[in-house]
């Protein structure tokens, strides 16, 4: 019988930068058991979203707590005779001031922070290199705008009440509350709401973990009057235009008609499919007006 190929090893890591002297620099850590200069990241732990996986391991390495932003590349390679991927996201520090936290260990014994042409130079393997040239290419700070559809909340026709009522099932309180920590890699948001009990119960766990209030947009329900393409056109547009980072939760029926919406007010196509499975969610990071990376994502990818 031949063997079996060996598991990929999944590991998750950021290009971390900050603004620093009219310029933007990247953090770059040196490991002294093999003497090289890279990027942070580590190996995913088991269950673990890959986001979390990339703000946990970012914040080890560094001592610097994240927020992410766009999506960049991935590298592939051997480690130990094993297949490997890393995914990278440009990310930025949670906090004003990014200087203390970082404390030499047996792993990481510096820390540097450079501008992208000496940290070019300075990175020891070329897959790190063109991850790097790829986070230079756009930009290095982000506005997240994330259209999300509720979670699981058991079936319409055996609900006997108004539909508006109808709760999260087990499932979707799970998920709404891994959805707090998942959304919260992209940092604290406006949340705004469809009026519908399940679209609201997505996001309170979100809400309540980064202080944030609740915004009801009657507009955004589905079952309600005074809704419709052109209302949700309009509304996502102006939410595009005020320029903060926002979660909105709303419906499978209506979600497509805002990511285009979205997509429109940016100058952007739409991706080719728009479709959300429940709890899943599109982020759009914006700069200056325009779409800078679209990505879709659920509680359960792993």
């Amino acid at each position: 019988m031949p063997d079996r190929p060996a598991a990929e090893i999944r590991s998750a890591g950021a290009v971390l930068s900050r603004r620093e002297g009219g310029g933007d620099e990247v953090a770059l850590i040196h490991r002294g058991r093999y003497d090289d200069w890279s990027l942070p990241k580590g190996k995913r732990e088991p269950g673990e979203h890959l986001l979390e996986t990339a703000v946990r391991e970012v914040a080890e390495e560094t001592g610097i707590r994240v927020i992410l932003g766009r999506r960049l590349g991935h590298a592939s390679y051997q480690s130990l005779g094993r297949p490997k991927r890393v995914d990278y996201w440009a990310a930025r520090p949670a906090d004003a001031d990014a200087r203390p936290g970082f404390v030499p260990n047996d792993e990481v014994d510096a820390l540097d922070w450079l501008p992208v042409p000496a940290a070019a130079g300075r990175l020891s393997y070329q897959r790190d290199i063109s991850l790097l040239a790829e986070f230079a290419a756009g930009p290095a700070d982000t506005i997240p705008f994330i259209l999300l559809r509720h979670a699981s909340a058991g079936s319409k026709r055996r609900w006997s009440g108004n539909d508006l009522d109808r709760p999260l099932d087990p499932g979707g309180d799970a998920d709404a509350e891994r959805l707090a920590r998942l959304l919260s890699c992209f940092g604290s948001c406006r949340v705004i709401s469809s009026a519908a009990e399940r679209c609201v119960a997505t996001v309170r766990p979100y809400a309540e973990l980064t202080g944030a209030s609740i915004e009801i947009e009657a507009g955004l329900t589905v079952s309600q009057p005074g809704g419709g393409t052109a209302r949700e056109f309009k509304r996502a547009a102006q939410i595009v235009d005020d320029g903060k980072p926002t979660v909105i939760c709303a419906h499978g029926e209506n979600l497509p008609s805002l990511l285009h919406a979205a997509c429109a007010r940016l100058g952007a196509r739409p991706p080719k499919s728009t479709s959300l499975r429940k709890a899943a969610w599109w982020v759009l990071h914006t700069a200056g007006g325009a779409l800078a990376g679209a990505e879709r994502y659920h509680p359960a990818d792993t």
